[in-house]
């Protein structure tokens, strides 16, 4: 099976930044779509940002301006830099991946278990 592992989350002070990863793992044929999710306590999961394989983007209007997401297809990595942090921005931020494998041809969307960032002073 694939499997995407997030990295980067952490503690920050408003107006500070951090850079997560994802790297996805296993016997990967092409990624499509990948995207960073981030549900915060007592909140529904929410789409932040997504980069679609030929390099268009979509941001959320709260973090237009702020976020940044690329990838890095020969890495199977999708990266989201974050600068000027706000409190609001705290939350466990999840990447997901529609992936097509080598041994399965089908197209398959996969979840991270998740990052935690939290903004604060």
């Amino acid at each position: 099976q694939v499997q995407l592992v997030e990295s980067g989350g952490g503690f920050v002070q408003p107006g500070g930044s951090l850079r997560l990863s994802c790297t996805a793992s296993g016997r990967i044929f092409r990624i499509f779509e990948m995207s960073w999710y981030r549900q915060a306590p007592g909140k529904q999961r929410e789409l932040v940002s997504s980069i679609m394989r030929t390099g268009i983007t979509n941001y959320v209007d709260p973090v237009k301006g702020r976020f940044i997401i690329s990838r890095d297809d020969a890495q199977n990595t999708v990266y989201l830099q974050m600068d000027s942090l706000k409190p609001e921005d705290t939350a466990v931020y999840y990447c997901a991946a529609n992936v097509q494998s080598a041994a399965i041809l089908n197209v398959v969307g996969y979840w991270g278990q998740g990052t935690q960032v939290t903004v604060s002073s």
